[in-house]
């Protein structure tokens, strides 16, 4: 049937399957995980108004909660449900589409493998990535979950982690969902204490990165370290 006779919420699948999904726009994809539209517009309407309001970016659409894309009419329960999934599944692929095995040779390295998992968070979260002699990763994790302002390390967790890999470096990493780059007086006194604590070890701490949604602040670069 040709594309012009079918329903309209119909029309992004079969131009998926005709010319593939790189010719979909950003609207006809969302059009395509909602399914369908409302009573007065169509998915694809629907869609179009969703990112609009926006500003077209993925990004600042997955920061909407469940009852912010539950306001738009045409969009329920379970169709918001579907789109928070489907840029939870985007989130996850693109952090797993870092090698587990790169070098991190300077902060914007360690920046790059990690905003993925941090950028987007409305809550803070702490991370670590352990590495070898030669800066390679041997193992990334998230180490704490915190609430809105903070997000609180237990030193000793960290340095067991750092142990049970036999990393030799530790790059720590944590996002500030306000979207400041200054780093505060507490992530100065975890800083030093994590420092301290690697000497006896002889585990180096070799930076600690602070994640907004899109930019960077290194206590390395910086000369906090």
């Amino acid at each position: 049937m040709p594309i012009k006779f079918l329903a309209e919420d119909d029309r992004p699948r079969e131009k998926f399957l005709h010319k593939g999904k790189n010719s979909l726009s950003d609207s006809e994809l969302l059009a395509i995980i909602m399914g369908s539209g409302s009573k007065e517009e169509s998915a694809l309407e629907l869609g179009r108004k969703i990112l609009a309001s926006v500003d077209n970016n993925w990004h600042q659409l997955s920061l909407l909660s469940i009852k912010d894309l539950m306001k738009f009419k045409g969009i329920g329960e379970a169709k918001a449900i579907s789109i928070a999934t489907a840029l939870e599944i985007g989130r996850r692929r693109a952090g797993q589409e870092i090698p587990e095995k790169s070098t991190i040779g300077n902060s914007n390295d360690a920046y790059v493998l990690l905003k993925n998992q941090l950028s987007d968070l409305r809550t803070e979260e702490f991370w670590a990535i352990f590495l070898n002699n030669s800066n390679k990763v041997i193992h990334i994790s998230r180490l704490t979950q915190g609430g809105i302002s903070q997000s609180i390390v237990d030193v000793r967790i960290l340095f067991k982690k750092a142990l049970d890999h036999f990393s030799t470096g530790i790059i720590i990493a944590h996002n500030h969902p306000s979207g400041s780059l200054k780093a505060s007086r507490e992530d100065i006194n975890i800083t030093q204490k994590i420092k301290e604590a690697g000497k006896t070890l002889n585990i180096q701490l070799l930076d600690h990165i602070i994640i907004t949604q899109d930019s960077y602040f290194s206590f390395s670069d910086t000369g906090l370290l």
